[in-house]
């Protein structure tokens, strides 16, 4: 046993799929162990089937790996081994969350008239009571509200189940955006929420794995490869239980591809002086938050315009997708004459100081026909625009883009709360 394995401590709890023990010595931490195990119907329909722990455990330790690299909090911190994880300890709260791109399913039993294939913009969001007696009912934002419910400490208001639905959509997107990128489509995924019992945080929990979603490949519902295979089996037999096998095994052989994803792009940031390294450096930085490999490099269009025009050259040469970010400051002909010698996007983000700085600007602002690039004024602001230019093509990129913009969401929602209480 490696020294950083954690020892099985007191069985916490138990489902149909997996048991949670206590991490001995370790408070606050859990370990998930899967079972070889496959239910439907709320425990209705139940077979053993050898091998499931193990694809389950991987699947789910890979989309939660990919979920924490983009930023989104989650209970997840490593997998341990073939069949358990290690976790954060949480007060679950018994709401499935249940995001929708595709009407499909309970969905259209719910709602008569609706047409198999809807596409939802933005996504449904539905709730459902986990109550395996009463089949899991639905609830609406309201009910939840009005449960007055309370764990690990914290009250669910409408903060924070405001909160828990925009990281739900969000988590839905990014995996959407994951799933798409191999030409497989998500069309609807649930996940639970618990209360970190240290920290006192909501948090992302449980299992995402393949009873956690539908997934169809190029679109088809007649290709799917998610556990509904198993729900419309009209009899389950072992060859039946061995295609579901080898589907569960193909979405966990793709999770992992997906996970080990990098960004593909690059920001060059051209800088005209040595001493706008600093400057330059904070554009480096926030490119980092992104996933985005970041380069400088000191020319001046003005004093060596041969130069500048061979690093262009260089970085355009090698297939890598570049963004090139301008920092020049006075008469800025940097951004310009890169924008007109490279289909590359050009960002200007002049270094403005002193009583000139206003009017310097206007040589980023004011180009001449034929030229397009954009001036942002701030370092972090232009590896923002650069990430969002990445992003169109780029899942990894995308993911992180996403997730900022979540988590800048909760903080002035929490903010606003906190200015209200």
């Amino acid at each position: 046993m490696a020294a950083s394995d954690i020892v099985f401590g007191d069985k916490l709890n138990e489902g149909k799929t997996k048991i949670i023990f206590a991490a001995r010595d370790k408070p606050g931490l859990v370990l998930i162990q899967s079972k070889d195990r496959i239910t439907a119907g709320d425990g209705a329909r139940a077979h053993d089937l050898e091998g499931k722990a193990q694809i389950s455990t991987a699947t789910t330790s890979d989309i939660f790996q990919l979920l924490n690299n983009a930023g989104i909090k989650t209970h997840f911190i490593r997998q341990q081994s073939e069949r358990e994880f290690i976790a954060r300890g949480c007060d679950m709260i018994p709401i499935e969350f249940v995001t929708r791109r595709i009407a499909t399913g309970s969905f259209l039993k719910r709602n008569p008239g609706v047409p198999e294939g809807f596409r939802f913009c933005p996504p449904k969001l539905e709730f459902f009571f986990k109550d395996d007696a009463n089949h899991d009912p639905q609830w609406s934002y309201e009910q939840i509200i009005a449960a007055n419910m309370k764990f690990g400490g914290i009250e669910i208001t409408a903060t924070e189940l405001d909160i828990i639905c925009k990281t739900t959509v969000c988590v839905f997107e990014i995996l959407e955006r994951a799933w798409a990128s191999i030409d497989c489509a998500l069309i609807d995924m649930k996940i639970e929420f618990g209360v970190d019992i240290e920290k006192k945080e909501i948090v992302l929990a449980d299992i995402i794995d393949s009873d956690s979603w539908r997934l169809w490949p190029s679109g088809d519902r007649r290709l799917m490869k998610d556990k509904q295979v198993y729900r419309e089996l009209a009899e389950v037999t072992p060859e039946a239980l061995e295609i579901v096998k080898k589907n569960f095994s193909w979405i966990g052989e793709k999770v992992k591809v997906l996970v080990e994803q990098k960004s593909r792009g690059r920001v060059v940031v051209l800088m005209g002086s040595s001493s706008d390294k600093e400057f330059g450096k904070k554009i480096q930085k926030q490119c980092l938050v992104f996933g985005i490999a970041c380069v400088l490099r000191v020319t001046s269009a003005h004093k060596s315009p041969d130069s500048t025009l061979k690093i262009v050259a260089e970085y355009e040469g090698d297939g890598i997708p570049t963004v090139f970010v301008a920092v020049a400051g006075r008469s800025n002909g940097l951004g310009p004459v890169v924008s007109g010698s490279t289909t590359c996007p050009v960002i200007n983000c002049p270094p403005l100081s002193g009583e000139w700085g206003p009017h310097d600007l206007w040589s980023s602002i004011r180009l001449p026909s034929g030229l397009g690039c954009s001036t942002v004024l701030s370092p972090e602001a232009s590896a923002l625009q650069a990430a969002q230019i990445f992003a169109v093509g780029d899942y990894v990129v995308w993911s992180k883009l996403r997730a900022f913009q979540l988590n800048t969401w909760i903080g002035l929602r929490r903010d606003d709360s906190a200015c209200c209480n």
